[in-house]
């Protein structure tokens, strides 16, 4: 069995066919999928879906690209994840590639989630973009103590630094891209134990659906791709990062035998 440990399935390409998402997760033997809450307005729709369906869970979270974005404060961020089917804090984090200029407002929203996480006890999901120097400078300064490196695209450095923190690593479809030469190395190096797989659908399909509406189903091939490249049973792939996934995310119920 599989998880999902990262989509957007209130996003207009997935909600608008949510039967046959779910129909190719059972295909594929996904169990779980965690959908990420990136705004404020959004998040109604995260936590709707979170609370229609067992199999999913949200997070509550404000995405660093938009200067203008409407903010939770800490205290609304801890009052949110008060709610049983909220498991984390995110998507938060920096990124230089879309946002140019003074970033101190994404560096105070970016403290903001964290202490939330340290306030609430769930794990951060962290996106960092051509600025992981800083966002491991914050996470540090700041005191984060759990969570993912959600659809890591850094290199070993970075890597090792994120574990030698705490956090977990996320591979994302990007793994199985040709061009991604120093992603794979990064996913021979990460530790069983330490790794999450995802889709972040509806972007980012791996091989062979590149360049088509990524969904939850597909995590199964970010999985087989890994296992590949590390010599591994796709068993072994599937048995850890389904584990980590609820060691990490904790708040959700655990299956028997897991």
């Amino acid at each position: 069995m599989f998880v999902d440990s990262h989509c957007h399935l209130n996003f207009p390409d997935l909600a608008a066919r949510l039967p046959e998402v779910f129909a190719k997760m059972d295909e594929n033997a996904v169990s779980h999928a965690l959908v990420i809450g990136v705004s404020v307005p959004a998040f109604p729709e995260v936590l709707a879906l979170a609370e229609a369906h067992e199999r999913l869970h949200a997070t509550v979270g404000v995405h660093p690209d938009d200067a203008d974005a409407a903010e939770f404060s800490e205290a609304e961020l801890v009052a949110h994840a008060a709610h049983p089917k909220v498991v984390g804090i995110g998507e938060t984090g920096l990124d230089y590639h879309w946002c140019k200029g003074d970033l101190t407002w994404q560096h105070e929203r970016f403290r903001t989630h964290i202490r939330a996480s340290r306030a609430t006890g769930l794990p951060l999901v962290i996106h960092t973009r051509e600025s992981a120097a800083d966002t491991l400078a914050i996470m540090r300064e700041a005191g984060a103590e759990a969570g993912v490196m959600h659809c890591f695209t850094e290199n070993r450095e970075v890597a090792r630094a994120a574990l030698d923190l705490g956090f977990y690593i996320s591979f994302s479809g990007i793994v199985t891209f040709k061009s991604a030469q120093e992603l794979k190395e990064v996913a021979k190096m990460v530790p069983l134990d330490r790794m999450l797989i995802e889709t972040d659908s509806p972007y980012l399909a791996p091989v062979p659906f590149r360049g088509k509406t990524n969904e939850p189903g597909f995590v199964k091939h970010v999985a087989e791709h890994i296992a590949a490249l590390r010599g591994l049973p796709l068993e072994a792939v599937a048995e850890a990062t389904r584990r980590n996934f609820f060691d990490l995310f904790a708040k959700i119920p655990r299956p028997a035998g897991v």
